[in-house]
């Protein structure tokens, strides 16, 4: 008997250590291991037929275009001959994101904090529940409320972040406007904040209760058993979820485009009027795009999937350097 258990022991270790599920030989298990792993290959299948797709689509574009698809900050595919290229919208979809993931990061952990801690249990679940419904608002109303509430008053605070901060290339400028990279990333920050948040909440959830009341035993305040036995765990899935919001950010159309002025080139001043994206730039030029507009616009969205999925696989790559707390 104790045999059976060394060995049953031994082979729970082997399949814990290369990670790989233990199936027990039932039909259940091998049919759940099947699916499980059918499921994996069927998201990589599709992924591979999307970026398949994308540049068939985007090679005879390509072919015609003039300019350096690449370092080209000019955005006329619909001219003779189409000159285009990328350099301007991948710059304001990169600084509009990570603005938006530094200002909504902590807000949104900080939000996920005070209601799994710090909160009766009542008002909790009432917080949590109102946090879920603002992650599922659609994009046009936030799109609504960025241009008749929050761009009007954006002149004033640009001002002074010119005033204060101008001696920073990114916040410095002549004329600080309402319709800038600026005002879209807080924005887009309003918008993820819920998604960081809801999930960042779940995940200190599942902190284990032993951990946290072994911190409290030992004499530490509520702070400190957060900072020793709460975040630290909850580590990959706080990056998880920014990653998550940087994902929505990144792809985000409509609430850019209403509140983000088109100014062609690239302006590192992002109080500014002007300025542009990947996802704005698609929703805008569509319509009126020629063939070999729209095969530019598919490259383009070409670039923004394959940027998207590095940005996927380095935070993986963090979160998989976090084991210990998974």
């Amino acid at each position: 008997m104790s045999t059976e258990t060394g060995v049953e022991a031994s082979v729970g270790a082997k399949h814990r250590a290369t990670g790989r599920p233990m199936s027990t030989g039932r039909a259940g298990d091998k049919i759940f291991v099947s699916a499980a792993r059918g499921s994996g290959i069927l998201v990589l299948v599709i992924m591979a037929a999307i970026a398949a797709f994308l540049v068939w689509q985007a090679i005879p574009a390509l072919q015609k275009n003039e300019a350096s698809f690449l370092t080209a900050e000019e955005w006329n595919p619909n001219g003779v001959p189409a000159r285009f290229g990328i350099a301007q919208l991948a710059f304001g979809t990169l600084v509009a994101s990570f603005l938006a993931l530094l200002m909504a990061t902590p807000v949104a952990v900080a939000i996920a904090l005070f209601i799994a801690f710090y909160t009766p249990r009542r008002l909790s679940w009432g917080l949590g529940y109102i946090v879920d419904l603002l992650a599922a608002v659609p994009s046009i109303v936030y799109g609504l409320w960025g241009l008749l509430v929050l761009a009007p008053a954006m002149p004033d605070v640009s001002k002074f972040l010119n005033n204060v901060l101008g001696w920073i290339p990114l916040f410095g400028g002549d004329d600080p406007g309402k319709n800038s990279i600026f005002t879209a990333s807080v924005v887009l920050a309003i918008m993820i904040l819920p998604i960081i948040s809801s999930i960042t909440r779940e995940v200190f959830l599942q902190v284990p209760q032993a951990n946290m009341e072994a911190s409290l035993a030992l004499g530490a305040t509520r702070w400190e058993m957060i900072r020793m036995s709460v975040l630290p765990y909850g580590r990959s899935g706080m990056i998880g979820a920014s990653m998550l919001g940087l994902g929505r950010a990144m792809g985000e159309t409509i609430a850019v485009a209403m509140v983000l002025t088109s100014v062609p080139g690239i302006n590192i001043h992002i109080l500014e009027n002007g300025g542009n994206t990947f996802a704005a730039n698609i929703v805008r030029s569509f319509n009126e795009a020629t063939e070999t507009g729209r095969g530019a616009l598919i490259a383009s969205g070409l670039v923004l999937f394959v940027i998207t999925l590095l940005v996927n696989m380095a935070a993986r790559a963090v979160v998989a350097r976090r084991k210990e707390f998974v």
